[in-house]
């Protein structure tokens, strides 16, 4: 056990030298920690929602900001409405007499978009290029609901103003959740579930590269003749996610904290993305490191089936694709936590670092599924553990091509 410490220290000490892992560890968290503490020096209030603009400003900034759009609408429904500008506060019509004209303002971009009333119930929208989030039409539609309310009750002398008083009163109400509330806690999940993917495809590879590198340059001939080959591989493993996760804790510590101490001048404008549940935190890690563990013995053992650093990538190529297609499998199914895909995801060791804390986060999860799943983990990762020492075993003194993970197991079947 003593020589498992010595290569567990001598591992942890090199990525503690490394001066590029210091650099970014430190950097990144200097230059979150100064972002939350910039509302106290600089005005931020436009991008935070929170602009004490004065009228004469903010009439010169309209004026420079209005919208244009041109209207064709020979039968007079909506030119000289009121409702025009009840919807569109801020925007200029133009009034074209035929339609080729308004076609060829909107082609030259002199107005924004153009629409064409047939009657007070149809109008077609013309538009140039139509971006994914273009509410135009959707805005000029609820104007021409309006224009149809105010005709239909002229024909039937029936009165406007009392009509839509009592038909579109608003109805007030509150909100109450008595469960998870997914609108505020999305944004964070996806942070984590985005930091978890990125901790093992950076710190994984490093340790099938430093298995690799040691068999390149025949160092790996001398380490196993004084020191156990399992104590090799659990030494890196171990090492490197206590790395990964030293560096994690230190930017997102340094992180949160700063927002905490500065969440008033932000105005909780971050909340969505930095004021996490602990219970979520708790859940990242101790998923988190599971999920690391069980990643990392994979790549360790694949890493020691290839004899140069360069056959690396080829040799970790379908774990990593498992990785990705777990990422994005996750984050596509953030806003249905509670179906299927995710519940699935949840048990299985591939998946279950990240499908768990999110259905914490959004879901709805019993406490015997978060322990059922955890020790799913940790079993499978024991068991990952103990095939990956043998495959690093066999693997490490064996030169030449690069070994596939099916003859590596035919080997241990045949030992």
């Amino acid at each position: 056990m003593r020589r498992f410490f010595t290569v567990f220290e001598f591992e942890f000490k090199s990525y503690l030298k490394n001066k590029s892992f210091m650099i970014t560890t430190i950097l990144i968290s200097v230059l979150l920690g100064a972002i939350m503490f910039l509302p106290n020096f600089v005005d931020l209030s436009d991008m935070l929602g929170t602009s004490t603009k004065t009228e004469s400003t903010k009439k010169d900034t309209d004026e420079e900001e209005k919208s244009k759009y041109g209207i064709l609408d020979q039968k007079g429904y909506v030119k000289d409405s009121p409702f025009l500008e009840t919807f569109y506060e801020n925007a200029e019509f133009k009034i074209y007499k035929d339609e080729k004209a308004l076609k060829k303002a909107v082609e030259q971009e002199e107005v924004e978009a153009g629409f064409v009333v047939e009657d007070d119930s149809h109008f077609r929208y013309l538009v140039w290029n139509n971006s994914m989030y273009n509410d135009g039409a959707e805005q000029f539609n609820q104007v021409m609901t309006f224009v149809h309310k105010q005709i239909y009750c002229q024909k039937h002398h029936l009165n406007f103003e009392e009509m839509t008083g009592s038909y579109d009163a608003p109805v007030q109400y509150k909100q109450e959740v008595l469960g998870k509330n997914a609108s505020d806690n999305y944004w964070y999940s996806y942070v984590l579930v985005v930091a978890s993917f990125m901790v093992i495809i950076l710190y994984c590879v490093m340790i099938a590269t430093s298995v690799a590198s040691e068999k390149s340059n025949r160092a790996i001939e001398v380490l196993v003749t004084s020191i156990d080959s399992k104590f090799l591989l659990f030494g890196k493993v171990l090492s490197g996610a206590l790395a990964a996760f030293l560096q994690v804790a230190i930017i997102l510590g340094v992180t949160l904290v700063s927002y905490q101490i500065n969440r008033d001048v932000w105005g909780n404008a971050l909340d969505p993305v930095l004021h996490i549940p602990s219970d979520v935190l708790l859940a990242f890690a101790f998923f988190g490191i599971g999920g690391f563990l069980f990643y990392a013995c994979l790549y360790g053992a694949l890493g020691a089936l290839v004899s140069k650093t360069e056959d690396v990538n080829k040799s970790v190529g379908g774990l990593q694709m498992i990785v990705m297609i777990v990422y994005v499998v996750v984050l596509m199914q953030l806003d249905n936590t509670d179906g299927i895909i995710v519940k699935v995801c949840s048990y299985l060791p591939f998946s279950s670092y990240c499908a768990m804390f999110v259905r914490i986060a959004l879901g709805n999860v019993a406490m015997w599924e978060i322990v059922v799943s955890f020790a799913i983990l940790v079993v499978s990762t024991v068991f990952v553990g103990w095939l990956a020492a043998k495959i690093y075993r066999m693997g490490t003194l064996r030169y030449g091509n690069p070994i596939s993970i099916r003859t590596a197991l035919k080997n241990l079947k045949g030992e």
